[in-house]
């Protein structure tokens, strides 16, 4: 089973302040554990970093702190899947169809890769932004 984590599942598995860190954690620690495939994108990498060394918790997380979570948790458990140039012309057309503007773009990448590797779930702690960018792959996305 493949399982594609969107970066707000991945932010709150690994930062403990999170609201719902438990409930991250727990899918998280179920991949590390290798009872299914977990799936990354890449675009998720750098925007895990982003938030991590942005979020508003105390201590801070510094950018050195939000590498090693992101080296020694992620690195070695995911696999990282990238996306063509073809990939990112074809997602932002479709947002156009559909007619979404803005950051939503980043929640299409992410399904763009889902879609890519072929995953049987998407867990993410924006289900109705994820459903509303990928309304034929509603039922393969979930909150943790």
């Amino acid at each position: 089973m493949k399982i594609l984590f969107d970066t707000s599942v991945l932010v709150a598995a690994l930062v403990q302040p999170h609201p719902l860190h438990h409930r991250a954690l727990s899918w998280f620690r179920k991949a590390r554990a290798g009872e299914f495939e977990l799936i990354v994108s890449s675009h998720t990498i750098a925007e895990m970093y982003a938030v991590l060394s942005t979020l508003p918790v105390s201590p801070r997380i510094t950018p050195g702190l939000a590498w090693q979570l992101i080296h020694e948790n992620v690195e070695p458990v995911a696999s990282v899947i990238s996306l063509s140039s073809s990939d990112y012309f074809a997602t932002i057309k479709r947002m156009s169809d559909l007619g979404i503007s803005g950051g939503a773009v980043y929640d299409a990448l992410i399904v763009k890769t889902a879609q890519k590797s072929v995953v049987d779930r998407v867990l993410t702690l924006n289900v109705n932004d994820f459903k509303r960018i990928w309304p034929e792959g509603e039922k393969r996305i979930a909150a943790p």
